[in-house]
């Protein structure tokens, strides 16, 4: 190789983000603080989006807020000519009170706007969400620049149920739904109503690559079908300590057919609820089950870990072949509401919300292995107060 070759491919790796699962023991943690007052519930940087030919190799980081406040803002995720080599420049649209935009309510009682009932479309253009009153599924153009009148919303309402939950594959082509009618649908071009729970279907998770949909309910059983002609395949029961019945709360499915799902036990009468976290394989064998000192809240599976956030505000990196601890528990401090990875494996990002006796303050926490804390605060106008 000639030396001008092997500069310009050196040249070429270093524009590339390093991926912080080959630094785990170097993880440093930023935190951007979108709004004030208003509680962040999701965050996501779509996987294929259309780049810009202006400012070349920047994306789109979508937020929703606990009010449906909308945000597209723009993320640069490594470049080393930056101080803290990476960007993040906040959507002027979400401070403007005459040009903010918000998704159409209201929403059924019972349900909590987060990533469960949100789910962004691969290319960044959409956003699917659950929980609306009127038992519809809803899909919400985020083109920027767009007034909130003039945002297109589309109703499908076949659903008899509240949606509580929802999912998207990895290549954006199935959306899998769940309801409190406890049946899931399989979202193409045709429908798949998908059956067999008992209870309220609380996760589900979709694999078009397996040609797999999976659902996690109230009733303690993940059940598996096929994507494409809606076949039942298996029921997963997760074992508890306990008699009383664990419900699913948490699920996820990793590329090579690895299935994560978290299990609550009720506590009794004083007690403490019990948490346990199991792994199974893509044809339905137990791995392994560990049972869990704090609750996850949030959880990602990239191909050869499992990103945990948890109620206690802490973040858990664990291997998937027996659910280990990856390195120790990175202390985030305050309740972890999502968890999401960038495409390079360049930043883990974590939201989650920090409560005082006045106000509320969402946060958005980067990680990855090089930089050193970043904190970037934004000011919001309307500030909402707690009442204790």
């Amino acid at each position: 190789m000639s030396s001008e070759s092997a500069s310009r491919r050196q040249a070429r790796i270093d524009t590339l983000p390093p991926n912080l699962f080959e630094q785990l023991n170097k993880l440093k943690a930023f935190v951007e603080v979108v709004t004030d007052g208003v509680p962040l519930v999701q965050a996501v940087v779509p996987r294929n989006q259309t780049h810009s030919f202006i400012i070349q190799g920047s994306d789109v980081l979508v937020t929703v807020s606990g009010t449906g406040l909308l945000g597209t803002h723009s993320w640069l995720p490594y470049d080393k000519n930056i101080a803290n080599y990476f960007s993040f420049t906040k959507d002027p649209t979400v401070s403007n009170p005459k040009t903010q935009r918000f998704l159409s309510g209201p929403f059924s009682p019972g349900v909590d706007l987060g990533a469960k009932v949100l789910v962004v479309s691969n290319d960044g253009r959409v956003l699917f969400s659950g929980g609306h009153w009127d038992c519809s599924l809803r899909v919400t153009a985020l083109g920027k620049g767009k007034l909130q009148a003039e945002i297109l919303t589309t109703l499908l309402s076949v659903l008899v149920d509240v949606v509580t939950c929802l999912a998207l594959d990895l290549c954006g082509i199935y959306l899998i739904s769940g309801s409190r009618d406890t049946t899931c649908i399989v979202w193409q071009v045709i429908q798949q109503v998908l059956c067999g729970h008992d209870q309220e279907v609380t996760c589900v998770a979709i694999s078009t690559e397996l040609d797999m949909a999976v659902s996690g309910s109230k009733d303690g059983t993940l059940i598996l079908h096929s994507i494409r002609r809606g076949q039942f395949l298996r029921t997963l029961r997760p074992a508890a300590e306990s008699s009383l019945t664990a419900r699913v709360t948490e699920l996820a499915v990793g590329l090579e057919g690895h299935i994560v799902a978290q299990t609550v036990v009720e506590a009794r009468a004083g007690g403490k609820e019990k948490c346990c976290l199991h792994l199974y394989s893509l044809n339905g064998r137990l791995l392994a089950s560990v049972p869990l000192d704090e609750q996850v809240t949030a959880l990602h599976l990239v191909p050869e870990y499992a990103i945990m956030g948890t109620s206690q505000g802490n973040l858990h990196i664990r291997d998937l072949d027996r659910l280990k601890l990856a390195v120790a528990p990175m202390a985030l401090k305050v309740p972890v509401c999502s968890v999401s990875v960038t495409k390079e494996m360049s930043h883990i990002l974590v939201y989650h919300i920090l409560s005082t006796d006045v106000f509320l303050y969402s946060n958005l926490v980067l990680i990855n292995a090089k930089q050193c804390l970043f904190i970037h605060k934004f000011p919001q106008q309307d500030a909402q107060f707690i009442t204790r």
